[in-house]
């Protein structure tokens, strides 16, 4: 199938088009630094038919929950999630640092796959952070950490690890516990933080959390602390392993596996499934607050969420019990489960303590379209969130093909979401975005990465503002977190650390001379 853009969008296109070109030229090289400040930091994975999903053949190969019906080619190999309801493919993790203002490749990074993947239909994963700390700029995200003995030199091409164990504990419910227990003596997939430094060093500290369910964000805040988000549970039980490991998480950094729950005993309404409540996705540290959200589920109430602070601080392992989460005044209360427009958030950025955009991932519901999807911008007014508009020009339902692969992708809204205040009084924001098409898993479509400017004191709708295509999309690769890295300022003096302690080192890639981006 040949690649078709709308010529409205085909400008921005090139710019995206022309970093592919050099990441592909330089294989994954390594330029400079990785996080260069003033630069836009992407989280992607590719697609790779190798490991077990290359050893798929039709109506020969057990899979979890049965037979597959197709091989593993990118096409098609999503088709098995007919016959497995969680059917994924794991795949590597890149990292690539991009010129805020002309999309040129400064940086990539490739992390070694046998010590980290993540799931590439899995299109909650990746959210990525960026913090200022005293040894330089920290990114962080979460992927998964084969942990058991036997595994191949390669995690890629593995199925179903979003829904294996984290741990050593087996849920007999779960069709890929039993999977893996069946294949492997120590089978876990331990959900893990990354830490990357600005000059490509890594460090990897496992988690508890999320077993049989997805990892998908973690912020480093300025106690030290790593903050966590995603999902746990993808059979029946209620066992204490899942439903106290899953929502908000506080991690200590370091080679140990740990994570707390925050408010482990919280349920948004009070007949939901254990541990479904809090099925978050989104998350930002601002201002000295965690903020985080739910948009999908059929528990809880898919809305913006806080937590609060014990005696004044961010929660720790210590406090978490005595910390409360609880809905941001103003934002929507209703049961996930209601009639009417589904709001399905996502992505969180502050312009300032009284302007927040959220990137609302959409539902396909043809009224949520209209009055969600895309990207709302909420202001507080007398302690309450209001909402002022949502941008969704040259955004939702635009159509693009991409060469090679099979579908029409129709853009549906917005997953993570980063941004850039302007001294002219505009913010700049970039997300990945959502699609749909005739796929069988739309998590695995080809996504994009779109910006748009939007004045910061308007609080009507704007006629003129547009998205436009910033990079993507390629063939065979899936956008996952955008996070801005502002240009280096003074360092925060309570941010000392100590990251050398944390094992970068080990973790950290030989560099290789590249030439500086066109």
């Amino acid at each position: 199938m040949s690649s078709t853009i709308t010529n409205a969008r085909r400008v921005a296109l090139t710019i995206g088009c022309s970093a592919l070109a050099l990441i592909a030229a330089r294989s994954g090289a390594y330029a400079g630094n990785l996080i260069s400040g003033d630069s836009l930091l992407v989280t992607m994975t590719t697609y790779e038919d190798v490991g077990q999903v290359a050893g798929l053949v039709a109506s020969v190969t057990a899979i979890p929950g049965g037979t597959a019906v197709a091989d593993g080619d990118i096409n098609t190999v999503w088709n098995n999630s007919s016959v497995d309801g969680q059917f994924g493919v794991t795949s590597p993790l890149t990292l690539q640092d991009l010129s805020a203002t002309s999309g040129a490749l400064l940086a990539s990074e490739t992390l070694d796959p046998s010590k980290l993947v993540t799931s590439f239909s899995s299109k909650s994963e990746l959210g990525l952070s960026i913090t200022q700390t005293a040894s330089g700029l920290v990114a962080t995200f979460m992927g998964y950490a084969p942990g058991g003995a036997g595994y191949p030199p390669t995690a890629a091409g593995m199925l179903d690890v979003s829904n294996a164990d984290s741990t050593s504990y087996v849920d007999p419910t779960n069709v890929a516990s039993q999977f893996y227990k069946s294949s492997y003596t120590d089978y876990a997939f331990n959900r893990s933080v990354v830490a990357v430094t600005a000059n490509g060093a890594y460090s990897i500290t496992p988690t508890l959390a999320y077993g049989g369910d997805n990892n998908r964000a973690a912020v480093l805040a300025p106690n030290g602390l790593y903050y966590t988000v995603g999902n746990s549970n993808s059979g029946t039980t209620t066992a204490p392993q899942l439903t106290t490991t899953t929502g908000l998480e506080v991690v200590t950094p370091g080679p140990m596996q740990n994570s707390t729950m925050i408010d482990p005993t919280f349920k948004a309404l009070p007949k939901d499934k254990a541990g479904k409540s809090s099925n978050f996705r989104g998350l930002t540290y601002y201002d000295g607050n965690l903020y985080f959200t739910k948009g999908s589920g059929g528990n809880g109430i898919d809305t913006v969420y806080t937590v609060s602070k014990p005696g004044g601080k961010l929660p720790t392992a210590a406090t978490a019990n005595s910390a409360t989460i609880s809905i941001l005044p103003g934002f929507p209360t209703l049961p996930a489960k209601s009639p009417g427009p589904d709001y399905t958030p996502f992505g969180l950025f502050f312009a300032d303590p009284t302007t927040l955009y959220v990137a609302d991932e959409g539902s396909g519901n043809a009224t949520d379209a209209a009055v969600h999807a895309g990207l709302e911008k909420w202001t507080l007014s007398s302690g309450t969130w209001h909402l002022d508009y949502t941008l969704q020009d040259n955004l939702i339902g635009v159509t693009y093909d991409v060469t090679n692969w099979d579908y029409t992708e129709t853009t549906s809204g917005l997953r993570n979401l980063t941004g850039r205040d302007n001294a002219n009084g505009t913010v700049t924001l970039w997300a990945t975005t959502a699609t749909t098409s005739g796929s069988g898993d739309n998590g695995a479509d080809p996504n994009e990465i779109v910006m748009i400017n939007d004045v910061l004191g308007d609080t009507s709708p704007p006629t003129s503002e547009k998205f436009s295509v910033f990079d993507g999309p390629q063939f065979g690769v899936r956008y996952g977190g955008v996070a801005f890295a502002a240009p280096e300022a003074s360092t925060w003096a309570m941010m000392l650390i100590g990251f050398m302690g944390l094992g970068f080192g080990a973790c950290r890639r030989a560099k290789s001379a590249a030439p500086a981006p066109a």
